[in-house]
């Protein structure tokens, strides 16, 4: 078991009226729809660049069908099974070092300023600490990741998800059980229309961004901000 990544992507199966609820309050369902498969679509490109092996987990579990029509047959793709988040997360992590990967971490689909270079770092730091985490701007993670020998299930049970104490309840946790942790960069995920109003600012006159959120943003943007 040497040298062995794996990177975990949580998605959800694109249904319309059941992706980021409080963007589709203010945007409407169809436009949060497509901006949702936009971020998808751009995370697996950011990860398919670093040539690392991406495992999709969806959710919910029976959608594989969906998710297939969606993204097609070529990705390794797995359902996300467990009653909460926290449960789906470490079961995700049980199963890859399971199959005898020895560093694992796992994303988000709604960061589209996750970029290489700190999904690159996040792998990197493995190699001397026990944990990774990459906070986000509304309190909880955008990354977690760890290696075989110092997977932490402790981590997903007993939190309050989708709160902004997930972060810091987490890392502290992660500290109290004497672990060396990494800490990337803070990143904005996507949630309302004012992270999307934040992110488009900050990236829209970006030369060098030919992503498809970007490039949607840009064809929306009287209509969005």
């Amino acid at each position: 078991m040497h040298d062995k990544p794996v990177i975990l992507l949580f998605i959800k199966a694109p249904l319309k009226g059941q992706i980021k609820s409080r963007l589709a309050a203010a945007i409407g369902n169809d436009a949060a729809l497509d901006l949702y498969q936009r971020f998808v679509l751009d995370t697996i490109d950011t990860v398919e660049a670093l040539t690392l092996p991406l495992r999709i987990c969806f959710y919910p579990p029976h959608a594989e069908a969906t998710i297939r029509a969606w993204l097609g047959n070529k990705l390794d793709c797995m359902p996300q099974q467990g009653d909460d988040l926290g449960e789906r997360m470490e079961n995700a992590f049980k199963q890859v070092f399971q199959e005898g990967h020895d560093r694992a971490v796992l994303i988000g689909s709604d960061i589209p300023a996750l970029n290489t270079l700190i999904i690159d770092e996040a792998f990197t730091s493995l190699n001397v600490h026990d944990a990774v985490l990459g906070p986000a701007a509304d309190g909880g993670y955008y990354l977690i990741g760890f290696t075989a020998k110092t997977f932490q299930p402790d981590l997903f049970r007993h939190i309050a998800w989708s709160t902004n104490t997930v972060f810091d309840e987490t890392l502290a946790r992660t500290k109290g059980a004497g672990r060396r942790v990494h800490l990337l960069p803070k990143l904005h995920d996507v949630d309302t229309q004012d992270d999307l109003r934040l992110f488009f600012k900050s990236r829209r006159n970006d030369p060098g961004n030919s992503s498809r959120t970007l490039a949607y943003l840009r064809e929306q943007e009287g209509r969005f901000f």
